[in-house]
């Protein structure tokens, strides 16, 4: 008992200090560390009823924020536009307004669509701006190349597109064939960094029967920088029309076939180089 009424009177006494300090304008921290309370609860007990001081308290700054967005409310504006104007989250001015009533719309449906579109069309056009801005940064990066770039590039792009002797059908010769326009000007530079002549080149289109066959071959002619009457006959594809074909309009020119004649030789360099390359870049990454 007596044990009980001590511990009353010694809080009681720390009480009255507590009291007093709260009353000189201390915060409950500076109490706290004043006292050596540390536990929040016992804090509170001891300076409750006392009302803090009026330096702790939070300034009221908000309260003009808040007078301001309800007026604009008040005007129709929507909850992003006043968030924009006050620079407050949207929360906020949801809190603050919320009962008041929607403005009405200040645009049609149709209006409304139109910026959407407008938006989606700018933003689009910015994408595609960055998208270029990355390739030509690409392609000024890669400079001029060396013969040997030149000729290890083409190796892998025979490789990938090109025709290859099989075992079961040996045919030691280079033939390639592309739609690209891109593709076969490279082809064609490569072949002759290798002393290919154009004389050993045979060259014929390959196309659809219904598409326009002597617009392709003049496009085609015109990207090998030869005549067109060095064209051998077109092979011309059977038109299935139950194959729904995207590759179709005036952007169809069809594929050149590029083939060298006595190329066997060339053919064996190239496959060796091509095992080169892959042998070279497996011992890289070991």
């Amino acid at each position: 008992m007596t044990e009980i009424t001590n511990r009353h009177e010694n809080f009681e006494t720390l009480r009255e200090r507590a009291v007093a300090l709260r009353r000189e304008g201390l915060s409950l921290r500076q109490i706290a560390r004043e006292l050596g309370v540390r536990n929040k609860e016992t804090l509170s007990r001891l300076v409750q009823g006392e009302p803090p001081p009026e330096w702790t308290k939070r300034p009221r700054a908000k309260d003009d924020v808040r007078r301001r967005a309800r007026e604009l409310r008040s005007q129709g504006w929507t909850y992003s536009e006043i968030q924009t104007e006050l620079s407050c989250s949207k929360s906020s001015v949801s809190l603050w307004v919320r009962d008041l009533p929607a403005p009405e719309p200040r645009r049609t449906p149709e209006e409304r669509r139109a910026r959407m579109n407008a938006g989606l069309a700018e933003l689009r056009a910015a994408q595609e701006r960055e998208r270029e801005a990355q390739k030509e940064a690409a392609t000024r990066a890669v400079g001029r190349l060396s013969e040997r770039e030149l000729f290890l590039a083409g190796v892998v792009l025979y490789w990938a597109e090109g025709t290859k002797s099989k075992t079961y059908r040996r045919s030691e010769a280079l033939q390639f064939i592309n739609s690209d326009p891109d593709v076969i000007r490279f082809h064609l530079r490569w072949l002759a960094s290798l002393g290919v002549t154009k004389d050993r080149l045979t060259l014929r289109l390959s196309i659809h029967e219904s598409a326009d066959v002597p617009a392709a071959e003049t496009f085609w002619a015109d990207v090998a920088g030869v005549e067109t009457t060095a064209l051998r006959r077109a092979t011309l594809k059977k038109h299935n029309p139950r194959t729904v074909r995207k590759n179709t309009g005036e952007a169809y020119h069809g594929c050149l076939i590029v083939y060298v004649r006595q190329s066997a030789d060339l053919y064996r360099r190239v496959e060796g180089a091509w095992y080169g390359i892959v042998l070279g870049a497996t011992r890289q990454a070991g």
